[in-house]
């Protein structure tokens, strides 16, 4: 059995003239990203791995998260690969992923998380919203077969304010 949370980044800000590698979270996002740490804390307590984009806006998402929930941070990799909008891409990294491994946390970006996330599970998923979560489990054992997995969602109750 395998199990993957994706969690989208926070809200980020865009009052900054920066590199959009380089943009940082709002206030809203981080006020959000700590509800949903608290809100869903569960969820992520038994992850042996979360791997992060290196954007400033994931990177610092996975940091609150984990700070909130005193996940230790050597539980945390950045993956370049993670910085994609493409879903292929975020696919294969998760097909090379150790079959050692049986539950990890990726923090990334759409369109790619929402695409891989649909593509992986038999529940509908239109997108996945900044500071959202969904939580997938396989019956497979091998990550590179992974397919028709059973989803979960996860939204900050505040979402639509």
């Amino acid at each position: 059995m395998k199990t993957i949370v994706f969690l989208r980044h926070a809200k980020s800000s865009w009052e900054l003239n920066v590199a959009d590698r380089n943009r940082p979270l709002s206030e809203n996002g981080i006020y959000r990203i700590k509800k949903i740490a608290k809100q869903s804390s569960s969820i992520f307590e038994n992850a042996e791995l979360f791997f992060t984009s290196p954007a400033n806006r994931a990177f610092h998402t996975a940091c609150i998260l984990m700070h909130k929930l005193k996940i230790p941070f050597s539980k945390l990799q950045v993956t370049e690969t993670l910085y994609t909008f493409d879903s292929n891409e975020v696919l294969d990294f998760i097909n090379s992923l150790s079959d050692n491994l049986k539950f990890i946390v990726l923090i990334g970006h759409n369109p790619a998380f929402t695409y891989a996330a649909s593509s992986l599970t038999t529940s509908y998923m239109e997108h996945l919203p900044t500071s959202a979560w969904v939580k997938i489990k396989f019956e497979q054992n091998l990550w590179k077969n992974i397919k028709d997995g059973k989803a979960t969602f996860g939204f900050p109750k505040d979402i639509l304010k």
